[in-house]
């Protein structure tokens, strides 16, 4: 969200980046919705700031509300440390930070 760019071009988005995306597998009432996400995971290598590369087995998302705070309960798997960093609702359900 809030990207400004060249037209038709696709914005690309990473981990700790706020998405608008629809719900394509889950609990039936929230399928087929437009919801925004925070991205957790990502399967494409990064670069962190003390130069360590970091990537994931999947890519994942949390939905969440207008103030940022994870609608669901649980989070399974690991969270990257920018997430946790940026979104500190989304690290007090995460189970493992990485």
């Amino acid at each position: 969200m809030g990207y400004k760019g060249v037209r038709r071009r696709q914005p690309k988005a990473g981990v700790a980046d706020v998405v608008k995306c629809s719900v394509k597998e889950g609990d039936v009432k929230i399928r087929k919705q437009v919801v925004t996400a925070v991205i957790i995971r990502q399967k494409a290598e990064y670069r962190r700031k003390e130069g360590i590369r970091v990537k994931f087995e999947d890519n994942a998302a949390v939905l969440v509300n207008e103030s940022f705070e994870p609608r669901g309960t649980q989070i399974k798997g690991p969270v990257a440390r920018e997430v946790v960093e940026r979104f500190p609702a989304i690290g007090k359900v995460a189970s493992i930070v990485v």
